[in-house]
This record gives structure tokens, sequence and C-alpha cells, in this order.
């Protein structure tokens, strides 16, 4: 089978490659998955350069998240057939034809949904929900969040209007209103306007912002801790835009203000079964009535994993990169 891999950690361009490998075996409790598609998230990017939290052995096949048909069941695996169509997420070497995940990880889907969606199911979209009830924001207070043209970042506008919870985007260029609009997201303010921070204020107007979103790292984190009232989080997510986050300490110290992380990987592992498959529940249904959409902006074959990359990484992208067989 084909499987993309890397036996050296730096920038994916330098060091994935696409190579021809025995295919796994399922081992008990396990089932044996061919790959439908696979989305390319910043995570991946970040685990190739040996940067995230987790890094694996070297070598390595990428890949954390994907729609798959079920080929093969190890030994005890009675809940699914072969056959079955499932999103996995959380399992290593999903960049690849044919891949093994431990039964108890895989989701069955309903066939009305596009394996585009599918593919991205779980990784941002839980996330971000799991981010909503982590802040447990009361009413009429307000959340700001930057990286708002990012798959997170919109997946936490929609969901946010459909539990009835206020979201104020900032967004890093103009032209980022208009794409947040084509998806129904409004109070979005561009911070490459010289008055941004008024047109954020006036859209806040009396509310209490509780909380504050960064994924982005640098001085736009201290974008975003300049818009926090009295006693609010800063929640880290992520840090596109840089390791070292640019924070104003007067408002810290004299609005005490707290600087949290946030790791989806660790939340899920503390979270209840119930209240898992009653968040994946609520992604689905959303997913199904259009409330929540999940774009992509390409797909490529694996042996197309470079270029794939290179899109994954062009300035503007609006939607996750797939990789097909």
């Amino acid at each position: 089978m084909r499987t993309v891999s890397y036996d050296r950690f730096g920038e994916p361009a330098d060091v994935l490659q696409t190579r021809e490998v025995d295919a796994p075996s399922p081992a008990a409790g396990e089932v044996l998955l061919r790959l439908v598609l696979s989305p390319i998230h910043h995570h991946d990017l970040w685990t190739i350069r040996g940067t995230y939290g987790v890094r694996p052995e070297l070598p390595a096949q990428p890949g954390s998240e994907a729609v798959a048909v079920v080929e093969q069941l190890g030994e005890g695996v009675d809940t699914v057939a072969a056959g079955d169509r499932v999103a996995v997420t959380g399992v290593p070497c999903t960049w690849a034809e044919l891949f093994t995940a431990p039964a108890g990880a895989l989701i069955p889907l309903p066939a009305e949904l596009p394996d585009e969606a599918a593919a991205q199911l779980v990784a941002m979209p839980f996330s971000a929900l799991s981010l909503l009830e982590h802040l447990d924001l009361a009413p009429g207070e307000v959340l700001v969040q930057n990286a708002a043209t990012g798959a997170v970042g919109r997946l936490v506008a929609q969901f946010a209007r459909g539990r009835d919870q206020r979201v104020i985007s900032l967004v890093r260029r103009s032209s980022g209103i208009e794409e947040l609009a084509a998806q129904g997201i409004g109070d979005v303010v561009a911070t490459d306007q010289e008055d941004w921070e008024q047109q954020a204020r006036a859209l806040i107007g009396d509310a209490h912002v509780a909380a504050g979103l960064d994924s982005v790292g640098g001085e736009a984190a201290g974008q975003v801790a300049s818009l926090l009232g009295e006693g609010g989080r800063l929640v880290v997510f992520g840090a596109m835009g840089g390791t070292t986050m640019a924070l104003p300490s007067g408002p810290i110290i004299f609005r005490d203000l707290k600087v949290e992380g946030f790791w989806g990987a660790k939340v899920s592992a503390r979270m209840s079964p119930e209240m898992r498959r009653g968040l994946i529940t609520e992604i689905i249904t959303r997913l199904l009535t259009g409330e929540v959409t999940l774009p992509t902006a390409g797909t490529f074959a694996l042996d197309e994993v470079v270029g794939a990359v290179s899109a994954m990484l062009t300035d503007g992208r609006q939607g996750k990169v797939l990789l097909r067989p």
C-alpha cells in the first residue's frame, strides 16, 4: 500500500515522502480501515516539525483524522462490519491507503453526511464545541476571538450562534469580513483598519467580555487581551503567528486577567463518554441542518502531499485541504 511518511523532523515540504510499504494487520480490538479522505490539520504539521505536544518515534506516518471504510475486523470486534463507513480521530497514520484504529474509536456515520464533512467531523468541530463547554459563558457574556477565518474560529462562531452565545471575531484582513459573511457569520472586525478597536468596542457595547480565544500568538494575543473585561480569561488555543505572546501588563494587573491553555486532546481525555457522545451528536445534527458548515479548499492524492501542504499553508485559504488515496 501507499503511505506518507517522514524519517526526520522538519518543514513538511522538505521531509514528507510517499512510499510503498506492507499493509498493517488489525490486532485484537482493532479494525483495518481503507482511507476515503483525511484532512491536513495544523497540529499534523506541528507534529511533523517536532514542535507539537506529542513527538512520535521516527520514522513516522502522519495524519490524525479520516473518514474511512472498514476493511477487516480484528479479533473480538463485533460493533462494526466490513463495508461500514466511519469517522475516526486521534489515531496516527491516517495519511495512508490502509491504517488500523481501535474499534472503540470509530464513529458511525449517517448516509446523508458527505465524505468531505465526515473527514473533518471531529478534531476541529469537537475542539470548538468543547471550548464553548469549557468557557461556560453566562447569558449576556461575550467571547472575543482572533483567527476567525480559520477552521476553529468559524466553528466557534457557528456553534455559539446555535447556542445563543455571542462572539466578536477579529480577522487580519478586511476581506475576511466578506468571507465570514458568506457563512452567515457576523460581528466581525478587521484589525488592518486603524479604528478596529473602536469598532470592536462598539459591537461589545455594555456587555461583559468574559473570555478571549487566541489562536495566533504574537501581537494578536495582546489585541484580544485588550478587549477583555474585569476578571476575563485569555484562552490560548494555538500559535499560528508565533510561539511567543505579546501581552500588555496593565490590563492583566488592573483587570485581574487570567491566561490559560486549552488542548483539546487533554480535555477530551477527561470528558465523560456521555458528554462526548452528546457533543458528537450535536455536531452531526448541526451539520445535517446546515447550521454549521465545513468547507474544503482542495483534495490531493497521497503522492501529491507536498502540493497539499503548500495549499494548506496558503494565506487566505478557505476550508480544509484533504488527502485521498
